[in-house]
């Protein structure tokens, strides 16, 4: 057999399912499904099947929204049922942390348009009886939730792409993934060869293996998960109602109703156990595994105590199977690093809830070249290169042991640490930073004290590390901070047509003499936020060009891929070779100059300008910017002498009070500039919903100038505001529903504590009419309503007279 499609999809569970049924609800029609067994034969078939709303992430809740939404109307699309049980969730909270957790979601879940009341104990035992409420201070509730048949959804969307023209191939094992010179893919299975234009790794379990015929190592490992059913439970046969899926970290579990008895799920936070660490079996088919009950009883004993009436039930049934996970809890989505038309949809922890949403934003990226909602959680080129498998398998275990734990905005892994670290961080870590990571880079957050033990206190609201890092930023403004940004790529772009390349590519034009210096956005097609750069001319025909750590191997694709065969263009990759250092502040140039033979002044180095010199021995590529809004300059060094340069500019910097300072501190330095980040800038959004056109120059060619053209003709449903919200001792995390007079009209996208304005500053995508300077607004920040006024500029120095003229700046 020899055959065509235009797309092929590998792996018949709820993922493939998916993302067939939304290509051909797209308009795609010549798309294959290949399944190896039957459809939901691998990790769908077993799964729980709940689905809920009560979720903070604003991409990943539109997912969750979208299934909910999905499941109560497929059955009458397709006739196929999904057994849709609307009985809502609970997730109860005993600590005011706790509650300060639930709150947060709830106010996300309140900006996406959807429903969730907090309830009180007594309101909880209402909705579920058989719970005892008396550890527990409260909860949140989203009475749209509920479960499903997991083998009917996947049964049901795989019908409706059969409806509109999708075909789908059972029993038939895919054997290997060829591109061909053409740029076409040969998909080689037991019954025949398929050509087709794209290929969607959907092959859960298997998804790693079906990877590596085409040279890929996916970070995918499955893990143990038990459920337990138990016999028939009495009380709920006297019910009404059906009681909500309930969420408790005590037991770190959930539990639900199925049919007339109990179904307990269970996270093991101690020792949590892989599946197929080399691969799973080809002839795995609806497998499960001997349940393990020593692990189980702890947890299920925990179980009994919230829920005493089960405790003399009988157990019915346990379920033991895998589920896959990836180093961060999150699906690989997206394109599969360095080959065109290779798509993944795979790693999907909860497949059931997460499956439609994401299925519908890979069909809308492969058919109009970007999602509607933002993928960076999901691109699967977010990690970095040295993930393994020993890396996988460790986060994956530590992110299974940790899933119902509360997510506190300082936390970080544990696991795997110290993959990529820069020249200098000896120096910082022997100054008391704490980390986190950025790219695989070992990014210093906030210094603190040896009291930490090199962990940030963990806080919902103000706590150490935030006063640490406002005294960090009010330092650098009244005189020097020294910084370690090494977390940031790296790319040397070189040859005789490296400036009708970039110009090609970004939206703003190269900087035409050398020396200067642009900040440009990477558009697609349809206009929206590919990534952005700050891109310097170190010669006629050299560019030095750095974007963000984490958007390394996604931004790298981007460049590499739209370069043309025939341009004489060399893109080099030196992100590990070289490192940063941020010298910033009034005193910054009193600290470099003993260190250089090269001049510093405004007049032959003056702002937004580049310059390659020497200091302190260290040759530099030195960008006079700074997001910190103060005179800075950022020192690009080879990253094998980062600690030498390291140690010159602290020593100079001692006369002068110098500090160290952390990505905190910048990050409130910048609200204070009004300086658009990475939440800003995703591609959900275009340079007009972020108000950043003074970046974009349409006298020139570029890709997305079409789509700009048109959308500012038409106008978008929401743009940017920046925010001066009148609360005090917390600050906004993002997702925060905004209202006017009562209507919710948008929500926070970033925010923070200005450190010399006291002003509690934020940015939100809100609709055009409440984005106008003065408007008044609210926002609701962990529960509470606090009043916002829309700001007509940056809250520190708008002209920007501090990076231009110091002198003038503080006459």
């Amino acid at each position: 057999m020899m055959d065509s499609a235009r797309v092929v999809v590998i792996g018949g569970g709820n993922m493939g399912a998916s993302v067939l049924y939304h290509l051909a609800k797209e308009g795609w029609t010549d798309i294959v499904l290949i399944e190896k067994a039957e459809l939901t034969s691998g990790a769908t078939w077993h799964a729980a099947g709940l689905v809920s709303r009560m979720t903070p992430g604003h991409a990943l809740g539109i997912c969750h929204d979208y299934a909910v939404d999905l499941y109560k109307t497929i059955e009458d699309e397709t006739e196929q049922g999904v057994s849709w049980h609307n009985c809502g969730s609970l997730r109860v909270a005993a600590t005011e942390d706790h509650r300060s957790w639930l709150m947060h979601t709830r106010d996300a879940v309140l900006a996406r348009g959807q429903e969730c009341q907090w309830l009180s104990p007594a309101e909880i035992a209402k909705l579920n009886p058989i719970y005892d409420t008396s550890h527990i201070i409260g909860g949140i509730y989203t009475p749209d939730d509920g479960h499903v048949d997991p083998s009917g959804t996947c049964q049901a969307m795989a019908k409706g792409a059969r409806l509109r023209g999708a075909r789908i191939m059972r029993r038939n094992r895919v054997t290997n993934v060829q591109q061909l010179p053409s740029g076409e893919w040969k998909v080689i299975t037991e019954q025949g060869d398929i050509i087709c234009e794209h290929v969607v790794n959907a092959g859960g379990y298997h998804a790693r293996q079906i990877g590596a015929f085409s040279g890929l190592d996916l970070p995918i490992i499955p893990m143990q998960h038990h459920y337990v059913v138990t016999d028939s439970v009495p009380e709920f046969a006297a019910m009404d109602h059906e009681i909500p899926v309930t969420r408790d970290d005590y037991y770190t579990g959930y539990l639900r109703r199925e049919q007339g008895g109990a179904l307990i799920g269970l996270y093991d936070t101690h020792d949590a156990l892989a599946k197929w660490r080399g691969g799973c079996p080809w002839d795995s088919e609806n497998e499960l595994f001997e349940p393990d009950y020593e692990r189980i009883t702890p947890w299920l004993e925990k179980c009994f105590e919230r829920y005493p009436s089960l405790m003399n039930l009988g157990i019915k049934r346990i379920v033991n199977g895998a589920i896959t996970y990836t180093p961060d809890g999150h699906p690989l989505v997206g394109p599969a690093q360095g080959l065109k038309n290779y798509w993944l949809a795979c790693g999907a922890t909860v497949g059931i809830a997460w499956g439609p949403g994401l299925g519908r934003a890979l069909a809308q990226w492969m058919v109009h070249g970007t999602a509607e909602i933002s993928m960076r959680g999901f691109d699967p080129r977010r990690f970095h290169g040295l993930v393994d498998e020993n890396f996988t398998y460790q986060r994956a275990r530590e992110n299974y042991m940790t899933r119902l734990s509360l997510p506190y905005p300082q936390l970080q892994y544990e696991t795997c640490r110290e993959h990529r670290v820069s020249g200098a961080h000896d120096r910082t870590k022997a100054l008391h930073a704490v980390f986190e990571e950025a790219g695989g880079w070992e990014r210093p957050r906030v210094y603190g004290d040896a009291a930490w033990g090199g962990k940030e206190p963990q806080s919902w609201k103000r706590g150490p590390s935030w006063q640490a890092a406002v005294t960090e930023a009010r330092a650098v403004h009244s005189g020097v901070g020294l910084g370690d940004f090494s977390a940031f790529s790296k790319f040397e772009i070189t040859g005789p047509e490296a400036e009708a390349y970039l110009n090609r590519l970004c939206a703003n034009r190269m900087p035409r003499k050398v020396g200067g210096t642009c900040l440009t956005l990477l558009l697609n097609e349809r206009g929206t936020i590919e990534g952005e750069a700050t891109i310097a001319r170190l010669g006629e025909n050299r560019f030095w060009f750095v974007t963000g750590g984490p958007s390394e191997r996604r931004v790298w694709d981007w460049i590499t891929m739209h370069q043309r065969g025939t341009e004489d263009v060399t893109v080099s990759n030196l992100s590990d070779d070289w490192g940063i250092l941020t010298v910033a502040g009034p005193k910054a140039r009193d600290v470099l100059a003993p260190l250089t033979e090269a001049s510093l002044e405004d007049s032959d180095f003056g702002w937004l300008k580049a310059r390659e010199i020497t200091v302190a021995g260290v040759p530099v590529i030195a960008l006079r910017l700074s997001f910190s809004g103060e005179l800075a300059w950022e020192l690009h060094a080879p990253n094998a002498q980062l600690s030498a340069l390291w140690d010159a500019i602290w020593a100079k910097g001692q006369i002068h009070g110098i500090v160290p300072f952390g990505s905190k501190a910048l990050e409130l330095m910048r609200m204070e500039k009004a300086y658009r980040g990475g939440h800003e800038l995703a591609n959900d959004a275009t340079p007009i919903h972020t108000d950043q056109m003074r970046f974009v120059k349409m006298d020139k060619e570029f890709i997305g100038k079409q789509a700009l053209s048109r959308l500012a003709a038409t106008g978008t449903s929401s743009v940017i505001a920046y925010l001066d919200i009148d609360m005090e001792g917390t600050d906004v995390l993002g997702g925060e529903a905004v209202y006017r007079n009562g209507d919710k009209v948008g929500s926070i996208s970033s925010g923070g504590y200005g450190p010399v304005s006291g002003r509690n500053l934020a940015f939100a995508f809100v609709q055009p009419e409440a984005a106008l300077p003065g408007t008044k607004l609210q926002v609701m920040v962990f529960g509470n309503l606090y009043p916002a006024t829309v700001l007509f500029e940056a809250v520190l120095d708008p002209e920007n007279l501090r990076l231009r003229d110091v002198a003038a700046a503080f006459a």
